[in-house]
């Protein structure tokens, strides 16, 4: 059974992955890679991106020096009350996922907070209040083994992937020596996100491609400043870099969630099995009954038995605790998503007071 209303077109797949590989690459060095014109590159993301159907994001990985917490948030809903109550989180700044789901709970969220007090200051203010929901579990992340929401387009060839490495440090800026060793002396420290660093990340949540020009204007700062803060905070690792198809025009639609019990000892082993599989979107281990949650993008509603097997297959020592379907994915990271499953806007990330 498959609830995709269509496939984005071969050349709009490759210009994704390219600048899921390198976020800020011109137009021209794009051009070199993907065998286009700069203006037709620029046309076609202004379509994918005005249509919904594509979008560029950054976030912070970071608050301050320290690692941002994410949760798993289960809401069961009064009747009637999920769609509703999916709308209004949505808008909510601290939210990264938003899915209306089968199974016991009505709808999964994806949260990150500074710390586990805003943690409790969300739930307790915000999800218990809701007048639509009837209870609420949440489960910390204690680890997250990979990116959130990163896609595994694989659309370009190895040629272009190794020509496009080549003109980019991932940031489309060309290679210099001053650059590389001003990324190398962050890269061996902790990038740490300042009130600047946090209302340029804010301004690049709904479009990552922003230029230095526009940010410095925003943000009352100069473009080599700018420049300086992004190099430094790509290369620490402080930016999680979105830069997805809107899933229903994708060619992977559903998104699913596995819950899965794994020997404390046997984690590592298991983590890295499971990486390799084309459908795992995002795995992380959390508190709870159950050690390991895994969030999935798949083809068709009948391939969830399929990976559920491929898993078990992968990870022998993994045992499936649960499985849930998203009928209606809300948002994913920043962006929000209509009923037609095309982004309709982005939520502003809160900076710090």
């Amino acid at each position: 059974m498959s609830t995709g209303d269509s496939v984005l077109g071969e050349a709009d797949l490759s210009l994704i992955h390219a600048l899921q590989m390198a976020p800020r690459a011109s137009w021209t060095q794009l051009s070199s890679v993907l065998g286009a014109t700069p203006d037709t590159l620029a046309r076609r993301w202004d379509h994918l991106t005005a249509g919904g159907y594509a979008w560029s994001s950054l976030l912070a990985a970071r608050h301050g020096a320290d690692a941002m917490l994410y949760a798993w948030v289960e809401l069961e809903c009064v009747a009637g009350a999920a769609e509703t109550t999916a709308v209004e989180v949505s808008g909510d700044a601290c939210t990264l996922g938003v899915h209306q789901v089968t199974g016991d709970a009505d709808l999964v969220l994806l949260v990150v907070c500074p710390d586990l007090y805003a943690l409790d200051d969300y739930l307790a203010r915000r999800i218990r209040r809701l007048s639509g929901v009837i209870r609420s579990r949440t489960q910390v992340v204690t680890r997250l083994h990979n990116r959130p929401y990163r896609s595994r387009i694989e659309q370009l060839t190895p040629s272009q992937i190794q020509l496009l490495r080549g003109i980019t440090h991932g940031d489309g800026r060309a290679r210099t020596p001053a650059r590389e060793q001003a990324r190398e002396r962050a890269a061996r420290g902790r990038a740490q996100l300042t009130e600047l660093d946090h209302r340029i990340v804010a301004e690049l949540a709904g479009d990552a491609r922003r230029s230095a020009a526009e940010l410095a204007r925003q943000c009352g700062t100069s473009e080599s400043t700018v420049r300086r803060r992004l190099d430094a905070l790509s290369a620490g690792g402080a930016l999680h870099h979105h830069c997805l198809p809107a899933p229903r025009f994708s060619g992977r639609p559903v998104w699913a969630m596995v819950t899965t019990d794994v020997p404390p000892l046997d984690v590592p082993a298991t983590v890295a099995a499971l990486a390799r599989l084309r459908q795992t979107r995002l795995v992380t281990s959390v508190t709870g009954p159950h050690n390991l949650s895994l969030a999935l993008w798949l083809r068709t509603v009948d391939e969830l038995h399929e990976v559920t097997a491929s898993l078990v297959r992968a990870a022998p020592a993994l045992r499936i605790a649960g499985t849930a379907l998203s009928l209606r994915t809300h948002k994913i990271g920043a962006q929000v998503l209509g009923p037609d499953g095309r982004r309709l806007h982005h939520v502003r990330p809160a900076t710090p007071a």
